[in-house]
């Protein structure tokens, strides 16, 4: 229908647009003391996937440290996940001080995981998720794997999680995500009542932690 064709091509200009168009180049800065952030990937990745969005906020003065969690593929639980980001985080930053904390799609559960149950909100400043399924989303039904089992919709830890999300809201806790998201599903999944939600129009879950839109908003988030 004519009045749908008209949004969809804007749509995909202006995703053609932040895939051809690299984020503008911002003059680097010294790293500015006690500014550190800790980034934290998604499933079936590793600190690389993170390395645009470390790059960009290495430019802009931040002292930044990628995860990488093992094994990566959800084959354990969150609770063992979330003790490899607190052992990262003791070895990363110095004792007494605050951090942000960005993490990209699962690696925004086993964030929460230690913010919430960990006493991670006494050392971290700012809280920002990419793409995060906070509610869920349907793929995880079609695995066992420990990991992903919690991830499904209404799942014991995501029962238990946004019960108790409080610490949330006192961190200023940013969720961005895309409503084109084909891999959390529902894309709505990543939206919270604690949280300031960011949309962001981008064709593709991966994209998010690459293109400059987002990249932006997690600018905009930490400052």
């Amino acid at each position: 229908m004519p009045s749908f064709q008209a949004p969809a091509r804007w749509i995909t200009v202006c995703s053609l647009l932040q895939i051809l168009i690299p984020a503008r180049s911002a003059v680097a800065q010294p790293i500015i003391p006690g500014r550190r952030v800790i980034l934290v990937h998604g499933i079936n990745d590793s600190a690389r996937a993170m390395s645009t969005l470390q790059r960009r906020l290495e430019s802009r003065g931040y002292q930044a440290f990628a995860l990488s969690l093992k094994p990566n593929n959800a084959s354990v639980t969150f609770d063992v996940m979330a003790r490899q980001l607190d052992a990262f985080v003791s070895a990363n930053i110095p004792a007494g001080e605050k951090f942000d904390l960005v993490a990209f799609s699962m690696g925004g559960l086993v964030s929460r995981f230690y913010v919430q149950n960990m006493e991670g909100y006494r050392h971290v400043r700012r809280f920002v998720t990419i793409s995060t399924p906070n509610h869920g989303t349907i793929w995880a039904w079609l695995s066992g794997r420990p990991g992903v089992k919690q991830m499904r919709p209404d799942s014991d830890m995501l029962r238990q999680l946004n019960s108790d999300v409080g610490t949330l809201a006192s961190l200023g806790y940013t969720s961005i995500y895309t409503p084109f998201d084909l891999s959390i599903v529902p894309a709505s999944s990543s939206r919270m009542a604690v949280a300031h939600n960011v949309v962001i129009i981008c064709p593709l879950h991966p994209l998010m932690v690459i293109l400059p839109g987002p990249i932006h908003a997690v600018e905009r988030a930490l400052e």
